[in-house]
């Protein structure tokens, strides 16, 4: 085989990860090597398939049916294809357990068609695409990919938009990838003017807060920065002593989380990560003004919040340690749900407004400055497929309007990708308090996905830019390491031009 720049890139990709899994290399040595590579390894939070509602999977089995011609074209057209195997690789995400759950019964069933689904952790994931990529081996028919790797793979899959023309003998009935929101295709599945899949899941920052302490205390739901510290401010002064505090953070030193509280926070004072230019600008006016606010909000945490992970963040708000909180979406359910010491008592609210916004055009590396900090990825079509059309009805199926409102439902609130799911009856039906699978959440993450989304910068040093660099100096500045912000904001800078220079 002709060893391109491709080709070596990606077996680059592979050779680095399992060498960290090895122990040839450390944490730090990967992820230099994959962002050499062009590819990072961050993403949102994954609360996997514990997070998915199996009572609400059996209950939407017994009282919802699967649409008639849905069945049809998978007997009709699916059926042709009856005795193929294809093969799946994902990490462990909610969504994706709930397709899981329901291929078995609703596709494999009708279809004749195998879905081997291989779930590991998402470096493994990375490797198993990159050498199957660079090899053009086929051994994945679909492939799982973060955002950040859309570049990177966007030549090794077929663009499902140009499937649905040149193959309307296998078009799944009223697909529409029309239906899928733009923000998620434009800033999770595009690079260019190409679509590398069909988004599958979207973690995204929202506003939840504690009805119960705000009517108690006579607080509204903050609509400006300002107003969200002074409530946290007094949700602290009042109940502290009870172990009650303002807000919780995932300020974990060193872990991808904390860099993404950092953004929005910097985003949301007018502040990027880089400027047009290719400068990190955190230790410019407006990024000083965000990490400040950051430091100021930590006073109204608990002390440990130093050593919470996205994880930790949300076990410590499910115990009714927080007032309120900016963070992932997808936690809403878990913290509704019966076992939660806050079940019944949230409310969600717009995001509080930028105090100011830089304009994506003046920030670098496609970076996008909004409070809503979003994570995201796509199910995509192998190119190097030996089973394609079996894999294209398939994908088709797993993403298509009824199943993705299925997976919504029962697995957790990161699956909202079409607008037909946020209007379908079944998702109105579980806009209930306190239930399992709460649905109630999903007009304030339509809203954050639509109007107030933010996007990290897309550049090859990422990973180790984000995790290497800012986490670590950021977990300095929040555990006293630096005399001032000023003085961290322009340590993180210069560390990370001089990384972004390699």
């Amino acid at each position: 085989m002709k060893e391109t720049t491709d080709y070596r890139d990606k077996l680059a990709i592979h050779k680095a990860l399992e060498g960290y899994r090895a122990g040839r290399l450390t944490r730090r040595q990967m992820l230099t090597a994959l962002a050499v590579a062009g590819v990072a390894l961050s993403s949102g939070p994954r609360r996997g398939g514990a997070a998915m509602n199996r009572p609400a999977l059996a209950r939407l089995q017994d009282t919802s049916p699967v649409p008639p011609e849905v069945t049809t074209y998978l007997r009709d057209v699916g059926g042709r294809f009856k005795g193929s195997s294809i093969k799946v690789v994902t990490e462990d995400t909610a969504p994706g357990a709930a397709i899981l759950a329901l291929k078995a019964e609703q596709f494999e069933a009708v279809t004749g068609i195998t879905v081997n689904w291989e779930v590991v952790p998402l470096d493994q994931v990375l490797s198993k695409v990159s050498i199957d990529a660079a090899q053009k081996t086929g051994a994945n028919d679909i492939y799982y990919f973060d955002q950040a790797w859309v570049g990177r793979f966007i030549n090794d899959t077929l663009d499902p938009r140009e499937l649905l023309q040149t193959k309307p003998d296998l078009a799944f009935p009223n697909y529409n990838f029309d239906d899928f929101l733009p923000p998620l295709v434009q800033h999770i599945a595009m690079y260019g003017d190409k679509v590398i899949g069909a988004p599958c899941d979207v973690p995204i920052f929202m506003y939840s807060y504690r009805s119960d302490l705000y009517g108690e205390l006579g607080l509204q739901p903050a609509t400006t920065m300002q107003q969200y510290l002074d409530n946290a401010r007094v949700i602290n002064e009042a109940k502290s002593g009870e172990g009650i505090y303002g807000t919780i953070g995932q300020m974990k030193s060193g872990h991808y989380a904390l860099q993404c509280d950092m953004t929005a926070w910097v985003w949301g004072h007018g502040g990027s990560v880089f400027t047009a230019d290719g400068k990190c600008s955190l230790n410019d006016e407006q990024g000083v003004q965000g990490l400040e606010y950051m430091r100021t909000l930590q006073q109204y945490m608990p002390s440990a919040v130093t050593s919470y992970d996205w994880g930790g963040q949300f076990t410590a708000f499910q115990q009714g340690q927080g007032g309120q909180v900016i963070t992932w979406s997808e936690n809403f359910p878990g913290w509704d749900g019966p076992e939660s010491a806050v079940s019944g008592l949230l409310e969600t609210a717009p995001l509080p407004s930028a105090a100011a916004l830089r304009p994506a055009a003046e920030a670098g590396f496609e970076e996008t400055p909004e409070v809503g900090h979003q994570g995201g990825s796509t199910y995509c079509l192998s190119r190097y497929s030996k089973n394609a059309d079996a894999a294209w009805v398939f994908l088709q199926w797993a993403t298509s309007a009824d199943t993705q409102t299925r997976a919504s439902i029962i697995g957790g609130g990161a699956s909202g990708m079409r607008q037909s799911t946020y209007d379908d009856p079944r998702i109105a039906e579980k806009k209930q308090k306190g239930i399992e699978g709460t649905t109630r959440h999903f007009d304030t993450m339509l809203e954050v996905i639509n109007t107030r989304m933010g996007t990290e910068p897309h550049l090859p040093q990422w990973p180790s830019i984000a995790t290497d660099v800012i986490a670590v100096e950021l977990g300095k500045m929040t555990t006293g390491g630096y005399g001032s912000t000023q003085e961290a904001a322009d340590a993180i800078a210069r560390l990370v031009d001089e990384k972004a220079a390699q």
